[in-house]
């Protein structure tokens, strides 16, 4: 995969490559071709269609050979909110590059999309700004393709209503990179999709995730930015993926979380930032994952591991002014913490190698209790609690006595996540 990648990044051009017979088609009010669809019509195979500044407002837009389209200046296209699609692409290399498109209308039949690719590869999906559409971009049995530098704002207020901004449904290797993308249901969404990167993405303010990935396999997603979602990123029934440098903010509302994992295996997820979340990370059948070099801040809770997450290492973390730091439903653990900081660690370091001398269990009882009666958070804070807290500390009867921290860490690593 990564070097399918880096070819495509240092490529920079259009997938049709230089053609002497390829011709430029003029589209605008005074020309030949008034609209998109005349030009298409007439035009052959790896021509250019620049489009000239304007409204245009035929839809749909039937793209069947391989052509780039290019808008020169503003042009937009309004569905009005017709149930239409705006651009349909059924071919192979197809390029739609800085369009305005808008008004594509609630449909309970069809992923009715601003663009829509089917069947086809090497689509490229650039620099376009999409507004107040069902779906915006929307990907179906694509491979090699591109979605880059769009911006996607939507108006949903209701999940029923609501299509998700960037979508792709049993893809491979496809690249989703420098978007922004905001109120929708989902901002990214991937079934079936292998082989494939998420990079430089800003997904918020969006009604269920920022990113909702499934069944999907060896696929990396990097230096993204979920902020204020209903829950971050929900990663599920997936194996092989690199979740790196991403950022994961202010997830914040009951059953709320930065990132969800579920029946999930052998990945990394490390160098993150969890900030502000009422879960930063809850993990239900995680198993093999390396969980190592991420800050978690501010949290109601850092994270939550079931018992039914084996095998998986928590190493060089940094844990700074969470409400509770770990919680579980078990009293086994089946996985490893190491040379983790823990802000709520009250230990010393007498032969001073910057590691506590006693080891650390960052689970308490109340910690556990409130995850399975949230009511009673009202006593956080309380004389009652500090006495559960230390009883337990002493005597450890129901939280798990396997799940320690051998060599606490006494400092912070002071990760940069900027």
């Amino acid at each position: 995969m990564i070097k399918f990648i880096g070819l495509v990044l240092l490529l920079g051009q259009s997938w049709l490559g230089p053609d002497i017979l390829a011709q430029k088609v003029i589209v605008s009010k005074t020309s030949d071709f008034p609209t998109i669809q005349e030009a298409i019509a007439t035009a052959n195979a790896g021509d250019t269609i620049l489009v000239e500044a304007g409204e245009y407002p035929q839809v749909p837009i039937i793209v069947d050979r391989p052509l780039t389209l290019i808008a020169q200046g503003q042009v937009i296209i309004d569905a009005k909110q017709q149930k239409r699609e705006i651009f349909l692409i059924k071919s192979d290399s197809v390029e739609v590059n800085g369009f305005i498109l808008r008004g594509v209308g609630v449909s309970y039949r069809s992923e009715l999309s601003a663009v829509k690719v089917i069947e086809s590869s090497r689509a490229r999906i650039i620099n376009n700004r999409i507004e107040n559409c069902f779906f915006a971009i929307y990907l179906q049995d694509v491979q090699f393709s591109v979605v880059r530098n769009n911006t996607v704002l939507g108006a949903a207020r209701d999940e029923s209503k609501a299509g998700n901004a960037i979508h792709l449904w049993k893809c491979e290797n496809i690249i989703v990179m420098n978007n922004h993308t905001e109120k929708h249901r989902d901002g990214i969404y991937f079934e079936f999709v292998d082989n494939s990167l998420i990079e430089g993405n800003t997904s918020q303010n969006n009604l269920r995730y920022g990113l909702h990935f499934m069944f999907s396999n060896d696929d990396e997603y990097i230096e993204n930015e979920f902020r204020n979602n209903g829950t971050g990123v929900a990663v599920m029934f997936s194996k092989n993926i690199v979740m790196k440098h991403n950022a994961f903010r202010d997830n914040w509302g009951q059953s709320t979380y930065g990132l969800l994992l579920k029946e999930i295996s052998d990945g990394v997820i490390s160098d993150n930032y969890f900030y502000h979340n009422t879960t930063g990370l809850l993990g239900e059948g995680a198993n093999r994952l390396i969980v190592e070099r991420n800050t978690f801040r501010q949290n109601g809770i850092a994270m939550d591991i079931k018992g039914n997450c084996l095998d998986n290492e928590f190493r060089e973390n940094d844990y700074l002014s969470n409400t509770f730091e770990v919680v579980t439903n078990s009293r086994r653990n089946n996985n490893v913490y190491d040379k983790n900081y823990w802000g709520q660690y009250r230990g010393y370091d007498l032969d001073r190698d910057g590691y506590g001398d006693e080891p650390y269990r960052p689970v308490n009882i109340f910690g556990k209790i409130t995850n399975e009666i949230p009511s009673a958070t009202i006593l956080l804070h309380s004389f009652f609690v500090d006495i559960l807290n230390l009883s337990e500390k002493v005597l450890p009867t129901i939280i798990p006595k396997e799940l320690v921290d051998s060599a606490p860490k006494m400092k912070p690593h002071h990760y940069d996540h900027n």
